[in-house]
């Protein structure tokens, strides 16, 4: 493995694990109480829970992309895998033991979209994919912890 490549998976590496960090500290501030239909209506008149909200969402898809995007494909590199589309790079993902279900991340993809294009419509909508999301959010943290554990175990990172 080249020196390049080593040292953008120990970026990524530090990377992910603030963007973790974030994730969750903002988790523990949005889901203190159950996010329901009528807190998700409150938002326009509620600025400290819809920073809160914003912070958790944009957290929540940072790192879906930073994993998805950037950690997955250079991972796969490190270990000499082909890299492609990211179902492709899922699917690998999956028969490599690192990702239960490439079926399941597409589902938290959809999940973050609606998170992100649906919620001024419908607090309904945004509720359920709030707490569809925070139902995944271990899944995502688990599938780079897990890409990141096996890179250190292949001493392909520090």
């Amino acid at each position: 493995m080249s020196y390049n490549l080593a040292e953008r998976l120990g970026f990524l590496k530090r990377v992910v694990e603030r963007e973790i960090h974030h994730l969750r500290y903002s988790s523990d501030s949005v889901f203190a109480s159950p996010f329901t239909e009528e807190r998700a209506a409150r938002l326009g008149e509620d600025e400290a829970l819809a920073e809160k909200l914003e912070a958790y969402t944009s957290r929540f898809c940072r790192l879906q992309d930073t994993t998805g995007d950037k950690l997955l494909p250079l991972w796969l590199r490190a270990l000499g895998e082909k890299t492609g589309a990211v179902a492709d790079n899922l699917d690998r993902a999956e028969k490599l033991g690192m990702l239960d279900s490439a079926d399941k991340w597409l589902e938290i993809r959809q999940t973050r979209n609606q998170m992100i294009h649906e919620y001024i419509e419908s607090p309904q909508v945004l509720a359920d994919a709030l707490n569809t999301a925070h139902g995944y959010q271990e899944t995502l943290i688990a599938f780079a912890h897990a890409m990141l554990s096996d890179a250190k175990r292949r001493n392909l990172l520090e």
